[in-house]
């Protein structure tokens, strides 16, 4: 997608050509929590005032540091991590530039939260792609989420640059980011025991250690490169991506939770031989994270489906599943969704729902034992 680069905010990745570049590493960027602060000279009240005031990042336009606590008018202003997070007004932005190697993918993993501004998005952007991350859904009820999203490195010195083009009426109204980190992917690719890519999802973003509300995965309409390899996010909402450290998981260590009902479907393209009989086995459960309740989870292969109903108690647990059927083109699209939209029963607030994990898709040799 690459229209709307002026709507929202963006990361932008540019040649760099004045800055020093930071060597890449997994992780935090350098003081990406905003915790090494402007000295007291370089602000007035909350408001930076010079472009390399802010450790580690160049400013632009009206940029506020805001401390954990810090109140605007009678609203509390919450920072996920640390005690500080940088908020962007009106055609503000920062930058950082890094050293990465070219061709490589790598993913952004940040957390954001909107303030006063009820219609604000991030427009992440690295040319010549970009994707638009609307945060008109709240997805936890801290008012705080961490999103992902992927690039294709095109150069070996890049600038990451936030920028948010927006015209509220109060600059002081602008989105609130921290905790930015990156992560090199390595994209897996399909194998003679597995014709699904990445079915474990293992690979996938950075997850921040301290933080329990796991990764959102945007729509694949805004984003040309999933930061979940092989994986497309076939909706209008996010998927959340999870890890074993804060969520209950049932294969290895990562797993997708589908958090908004059937506007949150994650979809793969296998290759299939026409005529072909195939089994597609997955797990399903919940992350243990007080979302109760009856689901079902709708797996597709091609135009053949299957329900498969589970009833969590909100404290982790799995079952198998499976499906059978017969490609019918070259190329069978994977799908899976949850039929219904849940709520965490302990705040009835955050969305939540069904896990699936360890996605298999084999040939069978001879299907007559399917009958």
């Amino acid at each position: 997608m690459r229209a709307a680069a002026t709507a929202a905010t963006i990361f932008m990745v540019v040649l760099g050509t004045f800055h020093i570049a930071i060597a890449i590493k997994d992780g935090l960027m350098e003081n990406g929590n905003f915790e090494i602060a402007p000295k007291d000279s370089d602000l007035n009240g909350t408001v930076v005032l010079r472009q390399n005031a802010v450790p580690g990042w160049i400013t632009s336009g009206f940029v506020e540091y805001i401390k954990a606590g810090q109140k605007q008018g009678d609203m509390i202003l919450v920072v996920p991590e640390g005690h500080a997070a940088i908020r962007l007004g009106n055609e503000a932005s920062i930058k950082q530039k890094i050293n990465v190697t070219k061709g490589m993918y790598y993913s952004i993993t940040f957390s954001a939260a909107r303030t006063c501004a009820q219609e604000e998005q991030l427009n992440v952007s690295v040319a010549p792609d970009f994707g638009v991350l609307p945060m008109q859904t709240l997805y936890s009820s801290s008012g705080w989420d961490s999103y992902a999203w992927a690039f294709q490195a095109m150069y070996t010195v890049v600038y990451i640059i936030i920028h948010n083009p927006g015209v509220e009426e109060d600059p002081a109204c602008g989105p609130l980011i921290d905790s930015i980190a990156i992560r090199t992917l390595y994209p897996p690719k399909a194998t003679s025991e597995n014709l699904v890519k990445n079915g474990d999802f293992e690979e996938g973003p950075y997850i921040f250690p301290n933080t329990s509300w796991g990764v959102l995965i945007p729509p694949n309409i805004e984003d040309d490169h999933s930061p979940l390899p092989g994986w497309m996010i076939e909706s209008l909402k996010a998927v959340k991506y999870i890890d074993a450290a804060h969520f209950s998981v049932p294969h290895n260590s990562r797993a997708v939770e589908l958090v908004a009902g059937k506007e949150s479907a994650i979809a793969q393209v296998a290759r299939t031989i026409i005529g072909k009989t195939y089994t597609l086995t997955f797990l399903v459960g919940d992350a243990s994270n007080s979302c109760e309740g009856s689901m079902i989870v709708e797996a597709y292969a091609g135009i053949v489906t299957v329900k498969i109903p589970y009833t969590s108690q909100g404290k982790g647990g799995y079952k198998p599943a499976v499906l059978h059927f017969v490609a019918t083109t070259n190329r069978t699209r994977i799908m899976f969704f949850s039929t219904y939209y849940h709520t965490r029963s302990d705040d009835n607030a955050s969305l939540c729902g069904p896990v699936i994990d360890d996605v298999k898709l084999l040939s069978v040799r001879n299907p007559r034992k399917l009958m």
